[in-house]
């Protein structure tokens, strides 16, 4: 008897804990419509005298920190990152040393080199964006339009005219007038497809090398008559020595950083 009092008394507290729920999201529902015909002062925008709308600080805050979640997509989407760290994969791949360097030690070096290649261009978005909206000359909407410039200014450099005809012709438009007719939505997946192109172009090159070194040491391993031991216990000392003989980290970085500004 206990037992079911215990019971009734759970699904009775169960049950008001239901209604309040109920009745909490039933006040809510008739809140928000009141809220949206009034407007909350803390997400407000006001036109200004000129034409020109003014955030308020909250709503500011939350557009920054929208903006900050989607910073990993645009550091891989909009700079250098995504061939830097493709070519430094396919390298320690050719070179056979399994997780040396380390995934961390290649993303660090390659988000270190971005930040190099793209400081020009994050120094004009800061001197022709950053800073006047800062000092309250601009407002937020000009000071995303003249941060925009730049960035499309590197992203076609770096983009190939048949990856842009082709997803242009995906999206079923016109071919553009000028370059600066490109829209962002056809833009951002060519640049992405022509860094992949470019990258794994560069990693066949680098490959080739460290790929005859395996080719050489498994025909003489095979001519030996030790087909059971690994060729790569064999390769992997000369393909290091090789690889520190003509100062390959050098050559490595330098060569990713000039393909950028060829």
């Amino acid at each position: 008897m206990a037992a079911r009092a215990g019971q009734g008394a759970s699904a009775r507290g169960a049950g008001g804990w239901a209604q309040r729920a109920l009745l909490a999201l039933l006040l809510l529902g008739c809140a928000l419509p009141a809220a949206a015909i009034g407007g909350l002062d803390a997400f407000s925008v006001t036109t200004d005298g000129d034409g020109t709308q003014t955030w308020s600080v909250t709503l500011q805050v939350l557009v920054l920190m929208t903006a900050l979640s989607l910073l990993p997509a645009l550091l891989l989407a909009m700079t250098s990152f995504t061939r830097i760290v493709i070519v430094l994969a396919i390298l320690r791949q050719a070179l056979g040393t399994a997780q040396t360097p380390s995934n961390q030690i290649l993303v660090g070096l390659a988000l270190f080199m971005t930040f190099f290649i793209m400081m020009p261009v994050l120094d004009t978005v800061y001197r022709e964006a950053a800073a006047p909206y800062l000092a309250d000359e601009i407002g937020g909407a000009e000071a995303l339009d003249r941060a925009a410039g730049p960035m499309r200014t590197f992203m076609l450099e770096q983009t190939r005219e048949s990856d842009l005809s082709l997803f242009n012709e995906l999206s079923g438009r016109q071919a553009p007038a000028t370059p600066d007719d490109v829209p962002f939505s056809v833009l951002a997946p060519s640049f992405i497809t022509s860094e992949l192109k470019t990258a794994f172009q560069i990693g066949f090159l680098i490959f080739l090398p460290f790929l005859i070194i395996d080719l050489v040491v498994a025909s003489v391993l095979m001519s030996m008559g030790m087909m059971m031991l690994s060729p790569l216990i064999i390769s992997l000392p000369f393909k290091i020595m090789l690889f520190v003989l003509v100062d390959g980290w050098a050559l490595i970085v330098g060569t990713l950083a000039a393909s950028f500004y060829a």
